[in-house]
């Protein structure tokens, strides 16, 4: 019998490519329910040529333009049905590629069912790791990585015991900004930041790699998924994204994945985990071809917002959601033409000062700490823009 597969964030980048690599396995994997944010002519064809059992427009503004039925598939809108499919009853596996702190709910619910959860969306551990660690404590369902960085990790970790592990280092390509001055990254344009070198990502996550941002969420992820101390994750930027993380062990050796930058091998071993599947689709590596490999130490000067972050984990409770929440906000801003590059970090620091952190015990605590984050951020955004 096929595994059923529910997709959360199935138009994004991270989706459609887990959507390439489950059509490559027809007789082993059958997609049961699809969720999407807003992009409903997208999501249409999706259900047209997969036929889920549950498709999900989560953004009711483009809900006029679904009927309640395509075919055999049931369409639904809004939140409530985006929690139907992470926890739909024909599904193993559940990924969850939403972006942003709107994917921790879903989070909850698929583990808190016993799913097994391929997770893309960092922004769960980050904002509540310690709920999602305890819901899956309790619960006995999986938890896989899907980033790049911690899907090396954990491939590492297999080989050994944890006792034995010194410490893990993570890379990070440094961005369309790794060799820019300050005054070039103050003025720069949202063309050049979205002009990543080596991956091809979705504008959020692209912009968050150009301030390195998303490295900093990424330390976070890997301390509640490895149970590491912070001292104990480094990173360092490599710019051709062929190593994609590193384990470094008591005695000294270092363990390293590589491969061609490409998200579909992370997400083939986050749904074959602890196995390996034969996938011809999947580029091969060619050290030749790979060339030189080369890194540098991170500039917390020219990238203050991965400063931010790391601090932020370091404090821990509800740090990490403000750090994210206020990050969203900036980058949104961004994105709209509201704020300049340069001035990010100044919104996620704003809104950072003025917090007082607590223990994170309840998801309504996670929620109150997202909004009082974009809250400050929006308005060091409309002091910024006076």
């Amino acid at each position: 019998m096929a595994i059923g597969v529910a997709l959360l964030g199935s138009t994004g980048s991270i989706g459609r490519s887990a959507l390439d690599v489950l059509g490559r396995h027809p007789d082993r994997y059958r997609v049961v329910a699809l969720a999407a944010n807003r992009n409903s002519a997208a999501l249409i064809r999706q259900i047209e040529r997969l036929s889920p059992d549950l498709a999900v427009l989560v953004d009711d503004v483009g809900a006029e333009r679904l009927p309640n039925r395509i075919g055999t598939t049931t369409v639904r809108t809004g939140r409530e049905a985006l929690l139907a499919a992470a926890t739909h009853p024909a599904a193993d596996v559940v990924i969850n590629a939403v972006v942003g702190a709107a994917g921790l709910e879903a989070t909850l619910a698929a583990l808190g069912e016993g799913r097994k959860l391929a997770l893309a969306n960092k922004e769960s551990l980050v904002a509540g790791g310690p709920l999602v660690m305890d819901a899956l404590a309790r619960s006995g369902g999986q938890l896989v990585p899907i980033d790049s960085e911690h899907s090396a990790i954990l491939q590492c970790l297999e080989a050994v015991s944890p006792l034995e592990v010194e410490r893990i280092i993570l890379t990070a390509s440094g961005g369309p900004f790794r060799n820019a001055t300050l005054a070039e990254m103050a003025d720069a344009t949202l063309e050049q930041a979205l002009r990543h070198p080596t991956w091809d990502m979705g504008a959020k996550i692209t912009i968050d790699s150009a301030s390195l941002a998303n490295k900093a969420l990424e330390v976070i992820e890997a301390h509640f998924l490895f149970g590491l101390d912070y001292d104990a994750i480094d990173v360092v930027v490599h710019p051709q994204s062929i190593i994609h993380s590193m384990v470094e062990l008591i005695d000294g050796s270092v363990i390293a994945q590589m491969g061609f930058p490409s998200m579909e091998l992370p997400i083939l071993y986050a749904l074959t985990h602890p196995a390996r599947l034969a996938d011809p689709g999947v580029r091969r590596f060619d050290p030749v071809r790979a060339g030189s490999l080369t890194f540098e130490a991170v500039d917390p000067l020219r990238f203050p917002a991965f400063r931010l972050g790391f601090e932020a984990g370091r404090i821990g409770g509800t740090a990490p959601a403000v750090f994210n929440g206020a990050n969203e906000v900036a980058v949104a801003g961004f994105l709209e033409g509201r704020l300049p590059f340069g001035r990010l970090a100044s919104v996620i620091e704003a809104a950072l000062a003025q917090h007082r952190p607590t223990r994170v015990d309840t998801l309504d605590t996670v929620l109150e700490a997202d909004r009082e984050a974009r809250a400050k951020a929006a308005e060091a955004m409309r002091k910024i823009a006076c």
